[in-house]
């Protein structure tokens, strides 16, 4: 029993240490430039933004290629089985087209708050 109990202080003390160290460390310095905060909004929107365009383009050939393995089925249980592939595929790429359109617009906002801020400056 003081075995368990002297390794579950320990995980105990490392899981609290490890929780308040993480805020200490995600603080950053406050930036110097007047927009460079709003800078590096915009530069995070544009990274987010090729992710999911990444996304969107693998989501789209994997339609694709179940477009193509659906045309190809030669028995009724495979056609079924890739018309269900088709449509969850179609439903993923459907999902990343609005993951897409919207990072567009997060993108284009933080745009607009960079030329706000520096026409401000």
């Amino acid at each position: 029993m003081t075995r368990t109990r002297k390794t579950a202080a320990a995980i105990a003390t490392m899981f609290a240490l490890s929780v308040c160290a993480v805020p200490a460390a995600a603080a950053e310095a406050p930036p110097t430039e007047p927009c460079a905060r709003q800078q590096a909004q915009v530069t995070k929107a544009e990274e987010a933004l090729a992710r999911v365009t990444a996304v969107f383009e693998r989501q789209k050939d994997k339609a694709q290629d179940a477009r193509t393995a659906a045309r190809k089925a030669d028995t009724r249980a495979e056609k079924a089985a890739a018309r269900a592939a088709l449509e969850r595929a179609l439903d993923r790429k459907a999902d990343a087209a609005k993951e897409k359109k919207a990072q567009q617009q997060r993108l284009a906002h933080a745009m607009e708050r960079l030329a706000a801020c520096e026409s401000q400056a």
